[in-house]
């Protein structure tokens, strides 16, 4: 199978600071996106260390004919335990950066089979005809009091009643837990990386509506980021959309493909 990619990031309307980073690699079929935390610009420096160091490590990694999956998830968790430590040992070597960290999530598309790592409380979604289904569960202060039966959430309300805290995060610990699992893929699915400025701020019968028009990835992306702007837009907004295609055994749909690699970092807004 082949997999198309396109990622979006904006401010917000409140925040001044991007602290949000996102990169792909068709070539690889990787997707990370970083949500960072912590005063001045740490939260940014946090999120672009995340995705710079995870994408440079797991590109070498995955550049094999032959990689399982098993190869794949053994390669995602050494580069995130490797990347959480150059986060922690920068936050305790640079006064500034001190506290600094950063939500996490890791999709390789590999054969038949999406292999997702997280941490925190940004999100992965799939669309498979009309059903959105969220993958990843949150690390968070709100999901333990949903599991605990404190609070009733439902899926379809925003979650914009307060702050909500995350129980885990990269780089702010000399350690740190990954949730990984993996997920069959089918053509035509469409996974949906996300931070919690867009899942605070729409519902996800609002996300399911944007998915399932019959437009390409750029127009849905950037009506995603719209609608959450809509909503309130109270923190940065980042998505990465991930379409799974037919290989083409003629090859004409990977030569006409083009390699994109990239980084998009958080910027102030003009």
């Amino acid at each position: 199978m082949n997999v198309r990619f396109f990622a979006e990031t904006d401010p917000g309307r409140t925040r001044s600071q991007n602290e949000d980073s996102v990169t792909f690699d068709e070539a690889t079929g990787l997707c990370i996106l970083a949500d960072g935390m912590g005063g001045h610009n740490a939260g940014e420096v946090a999120s672009g260390m995340a995705t710079a160091f995870i994408k440079s490590e797991l590109c070498n990694a995955l550049n094999k004919d032959d990689i399982t999956a098993d190869d794949v998830q053994l390669s995602m968790m050494n580069a995130v335990n490797l990347a959480n430590s150059a986060i922690f040992n920068m936050s305790r070597t640079n006064p500034q950066y001190r506290g600094m960290g950063t939500t996490l999530v890791v999709g390789v598309f590999c054969g038949n089979v999406l292999v997702l790592a997280h941490i925190g409380d940004s999100r992965c979604y799939r669309l498979r005809g009309n059903y959105l289904q969220q993958l990843t569960r949150d690390h968070s202060v709100l999901q333990e009091q949903v599991d605990s039966g404190l609070i009733t959430l439902d899926a379809n309300t925003p979650r914009t009643a307060g702050p909500n805290l995350v129980t885990r995060a990269l780089g702010v610990d000399g350690s740190v837990v990954t949730d990984v699992d993996r997920h069959e893929i089918s053509v035509n699915d469409l996974y949906l990386l996300c931070s919690d400025g867009l899942s605070d701020m729409i519902t996800d019968a609002a996300i399911t509506a944007i998915l399932t028009q019959d437009e390409p990835m750029m127009l849905k992306a950037k009506r995603l980021i719209n609608a959450a702007n809509e909503g309130g837009g109270r923190d940065n907004i980042s998505v990465i959309l991930a379409r799974v295609f037919e290989k083409q055994k003629n090859g004409l749909l990977g030569s006409a493909r083009r390699a994109i690699k990239g980084v998009w970092a958080g910027s102030k807004r003009n």
